[in-house]
């Protein structure tokens, strides 16, 4: 049974229906904001030539990784373990070419590694010692787990047992706790182990800059399956696409003297973030043409209630419906309705045909999972729909099309657009992330944050503070504050 006071909604939404699709200009519109989205994204496909860059290293679980590393290694030919102590581990960071100034380097790491061949993206186990985290173990580049002992320990030691390898620390050699046991899938029956040392870039400001570590490794012991007796010392990943290098004047290297190495190394063993991979694209970066299309439907959204207040049609539909609450919502539900169907049409075309040209321009697209895909989808439209409806909310308060249309851009684009410049202070562009409209656009991210990564985490590169619906939500509040006002200011004065 239809709710009292509500039998004729349908008959206002289907008039108000009726409005809408007979004008022209507002359908074409629509079409327009749906267009855009696919036509930015065929621009934002063939635009980027990226096929002379290096070949991304891909992790065991198909994402991008960072994989550059000094390797002090040798093959270990079936089961076996490896034992270390770790007596300094010191970090450099470039003041100008040539010149150099210790500092600490949170995560740099020096410790045990066993890794499936120097193949860049090869599964792995390691345990270590950082610049500024304690000791981890981390394995397959996704995974860090701390020490839960405690204490500062000094040795290091690694156990291969088939596929698992167990990581230990102690702090005299005799005493040893537990810090972990991983199964690396992959491992081949023989594998490389031995020393390493990672030095990421330092997060300076709204950049990086590189850095260099040095390790002393000391009381080196190997058991079982170890072959020869001579350690290698390589630089796995130079060719890497998200290798940052070496400072001016520094290379990877080691020496030993006495039964003492010290092991010179840069780069990260780690999970590729957007400041590590600068050539790769997001499908966020496909979906610009979000930003044109929330242009035509804002002034859509102002028009469509505008219109009525500029030709006195308003005095008609409110003779016909007087619950001016009713009309106002019969509008919304129409307009959002429309753009939110042009929005699901535009993003679903835009974002396999932008993913295909890029990744022929040799263009690396980060990975979403299906159902990050369909987030997207949804989360683009109901973006545009609820644009446009704050739209409709602020034209029925100010009654004029400019006004309306100015109020909503300052809003939500202006923030969008402080956001997406890359000079914008990060606690600034953070802020506006969080309680602008502009929020909304987190929706449509896929990058994921890595505490075992320091890297410049901003919204311009990608990283939003908020999780995507929850930014969604912030406009959505807009949009239903702006309605509620507009009621009420419908029900205190003359149409």
């Amino acid at each position: 049974m239809t709710p009292r006071g509500w039998d004729g909604f349908p008959r206002l939404l289907h008039a108000e229906w009726t409005k809408f699709r007979t004008v022209r200009g507002w359908t074409l519109g629509v079409v327009t904001a749906a267009l855009m989205v696919v036509l930015v994204a065929v621009l934002a496909g063939v635009s980027s030539d990226q096929r002379d860059r290096p070949v991304v290293p891909i992790g065991p679980d198909g994402g991008p990784v960072t994989d550059s590393f000094y390797f002090v290694h040798r093959p270990l030919t079936r089961d076996g373990s490896i034992t270390v102590s770790v007596s300094a581990l010191t970090s450099s960071i470039p003041t100008s070419p040539g010149n150099l100034r210790r500092d600490t380097v949170p995560w740099a790491k020096a410790g045990l590694i066993i890794k499936d061949g120097t193949r860049q993206g090869s599964p792995y186990a390691a345990i270590m010692v950082t610049g500024g985290h304690g000791v981890r173990m981390q394995d397959d580049y996704v995974n860090d787990t701390a020490d839960p002992s405690g204490e500062s320990p000094r040795w290091l030691r690694l156990d291969r047992s088939g596929n698992a390898v167990t990581g230990s620390t102690s702090t005299d050699g005799t005493r040893w706790n537990t810090v972990g046991t991983v199964h690396v899938e992959g491992l081949g029956s023989t594998v490389q182990g031995g020393l390493f040392v990672a030095s990421p870039p330092s997060v300076q400001g709204m950049g990086t800059d590189v850095t260099v570590s040095t390790a002393d490794f000391e009381d080196l012991d190997t058991r079982s399956g170890w072959h020869g007796r001579d350690w290698t010392g390589d630089q796995v990943g130079p060719e890497s696409a998200g290798f940052a290098g070496y400072p001016v004047g520094t290379s990877g290297s080691v020496t030993e003297s006495d039964g003492r190495f010290t092991v010179t190394g840069a780069g990260d063993i780690a999970p590729a973030v957007r400041y590590s991979l600068p050539t790769g694209g997001t499908l966020k970066d496909i979906l610009t043409g979000t930003f044109a299309a929330l242009i035509a439907v804002i002034v859509i959204g102002a028009l469509f209630i505008t219109t009525e207040y500029r030709g006195r049609l308003i005095h008609v539909t409110l003779a016909a419906s007087p619950r001016r609450g009713r009309v106002l919502l019969a509008k919304a539900v129409v307009l959002g309705s429309v753009t939110a169907a042009a929005g699901v049409v535009g993003a679903t075309i835009a974002l396999p045909l932008g993913e295909r040209l890029a990744r022929a321009n040799g263009v690396y697209i980060f990975p979403a999972t299906t159902s990050t895909q369909l987030r997207i989808v949804l989360g683009t439209a109901a973006l545009l729909a609820t644009a446009s409806i704050l739209a409709l909310a602020v034209g029925a308060v100010v009654r004029r099309s400019a006004g309306a249309v100015t109020a909503v851009v300052v809003a939500l684009v202006l923030p969008h657009l402080l956001i997406a410049n890359p000079f914008t202070p990060s606690g600034l562009s953070d802020w506006l992330a969080r309680v602008t409209p502009a929020a909304a656009f987190s929706v449509q991210q896929t990058l994921v944050r890595y505490d075992q990564v320091s890297s410049v985490y901003t919204p311009y590169n990608g990283y939003y503070p908020l999780a995507p619906w929850a930014g969604y939500a912030v406009l959505a509040g807009y949009a239903v504050l702006g309605l509620a006002v507009a009621v009420v200011v419908l029900r205190r004065r003359d149409a």
